[in-house]
């Protein structure tokens, strides 16, 4: 069974005031759309822990620079809506740009220094845009918790510290990355590779494993830990390096060694043809 959908805000302030008149508690999963079992994932855990799950569908053009995919970026409504219905999704809140950014427009959200770095650094304003939208769902919905995935990991740290700094009343959730069985993290963006990009992708996961055994075997040098996973990607013919990092979980700064009690991310983003995927690791 399909859920209700709106698209515009009056149709979607009456439902989440009707949930709430009921006592409800609200889970928001917001989305670009091209659902797969990464986003069912935070869908299944908004559903374990809400009375009431709205997802949104919307493909976000504030943070899409101009010489990204933002007009071919998939846009598989019906199917969308399909798995939202299998996974009890109650409400799919789908509205048209103007809607979010109507004419005139001129309000915006920055997280500086976390901003700025990592995919931050090569596509400028594009966190601009995530925590915008982000902050807009927040108010539209008035969710308790709001879910999103630990693969975006850049993003997720930007959505808590702006929840923190501007006292937003939502718990931020963060599930765990999904991946194909082997190993490749779940992205609506695969869908863009060819086979043989398929296949070379998986150097991602492997080499954020490595790193990982490598530190747990007592490896406690960043720049040797990144250097290796440079090496690693740089040993595959047809990918290309945006940036390989060994960070601060909290901070995103650069680590200069693993220390006791400091989560590490392990992050990567390289290019596969004309394909920009990311993925991490979370070392506690």
């Amino acid at each position: 069974m399909k859920p209700a959908v709106v698209a515009e805000i009056e149709p979607l302030r009456a439902a989440i005031a009707d949930a709430r008149r009921k006592g409800q508690t609200i889970g928001l999963v917001p989305t670009m759309g091209a659902l797969h079992d990464g986003h069912r994932s935070l869908i299944e855990a908004a559903r374990r822990q809400n009375d009431y799950v709205v997802v949104s569908i919307f493909v976000n053009p504030t943070q899409f620079g101009p010489n990204e995919d933002l007009k071919r970026y998939p846009r598989p409504l019906e199917r969308d809506l399909g798995l939202c219905g299998e996974a009890g999704v109650d409400l799919v809140f789908h509205p048209q740009p103007e809607t979010i950014y109507p004419p005139d427009y001129r309000t915006f959200v920055e997280v500086t220094g976390l901003q700025d770095v990592l995919c931050g650094a090569s596509r400028p304003g594009h966190f601009r845009g995530v925590a915008t939208v982000v902050l807009k769902l927040f108010h539209l919905v008035q969710p308790d918790r709001a879910y999103f995935g630990q693969k975006d990991a850049q993003q997720v740290r930007i959505v808590q510290r702006m929840v923190m700094d501007l006292n937003v009343p939502v718990e931020v959730c963060v599930c765990p990355t999904v991946r194909e069985t082997d190993g490749l993290a779940l992205s609506s963006r695969n869908a863009y590779l060819e086979a043989g990009e398929r296949r070379l992708a998986t150097v991602l996961y492997r080499t954020l494993i490595e790193a990982k055994r490598s530190i747990e075997g007592g490896e406690r040098i960043a720049a040797a830990i990144r250097e290796r996973m440079s090496e690693r990607i740089g040993a595959v013919a047809g990918a290309v390096v945006d940036y390989v990092a060994v960070v601060d979980a909290e901070t995103l700064c650069e680590a200069t060694a693993i220390e006791p009690g400091r989560p590490i991310l392990l992050a990567l983003a390289v290019k596969f043809g004309g394909t920009r995927l990311i993925d991490n690791l979370l070392i506690p």
